[in-house]
């Protein structure tokens, strides 16, 4: 187990970490997939989180059998339909609609002189953290159009943390899902999950909601987890 004294920057997931623009996702899929005459259901939901636009469609698809009736063009033509609804749902978002406790939390790493980037696979991301009014919290963004493979790959992370310019163990990473999770920990950093789809994959250190998390907290279960070992 990484010590605490050892971490120098996070690396954080956007959706159910930062704010909650899954909702806004699952509408939007909702909305293809009704168009589309294949089936949706709430399980299906959950696991399209945390999961890139062309494998979210692709699940989709599969949930029904028609993972093999369209072409890669009919189906790059449905995932920028997908993404324009969503923008449109977005485009509300304000610095109201960041998770409990995050702001405090970006601020109190920011004052401690941590570095932070982000590690989501939305290529709206910089659109949204602009309407969220914390882009400067972070030195840089992934670009999801640079990288081979999503989430639970560990590929992600590993750009994040070259963007934060550390090595594997000096970074914590935060995720709410269990793709992303097992994303962290093969990269080689310190999960950190919230919540319960993210406790089944096993982080290192775990909080129940984004309100919970400080760095006196993370401390605390980093020394507890060292003592288990």
């Amino acid at each position: 187990m990484v010590d605490f004294s050892d971490i120098k920057g996070f690396t954080f997931d956007l959706d159910g970490v930062i704010t909650d623009t899954a909702k806004f996702h699952e509408q939007a899929w909702r909305q293809l997939a009704s168009e589309l005459h294949v089936n949706w259901s709430d399980e299906l939901g959950n696991q399209l989180k945390g999961i890139g636009r062309m494998d979210s469609l692709n699940m989709i698809l599969a949930a029904s059998g028609e993972q093999d009736k369209y072409s890669e063009e009919e189906k790059q033509a449905f995932t920028v339909q997908k993404n324009t609804h969503y923008v449109e749902l977005i485009q509300k978002i304000t610095p109201a609609d960041i998770l409990p406790g995050i702001t405090a939390f970006l601020a109190e790493i920011k004052d401690r002189g941590y570095v932070a980037s982000i590690a989501s696979a939305s290529k709206n991301a910089p659109k949204i953290l602009e309407k969220l009014g914390i882009t400067d919290n972070f030195v840089g963004i992934v670009d999801p159009a640079t990288l081979s493979h999503g989430k639970p790959d560990p590929e992600i992370f590993i750009k994040a943390g070259q963007l934060l310019q550390l090595e594997p163990h000096q970074i914590i990473g935060l995720e709410d899902a269990s793709a992303g999770v097992q994303a962290i920990k093969a990269a080689g950093q310190t999960a950190l999950g919230i919540g319960e789809s993210a406790k089944s994959a096993d982080p290192q250190l775990w909080v129940e909601s984004t309100v919970e998390i400080t760095l006196e907290k993370i401390e605390h279960e980093l020394m507890i987890s060292e003592n288990k070992v």
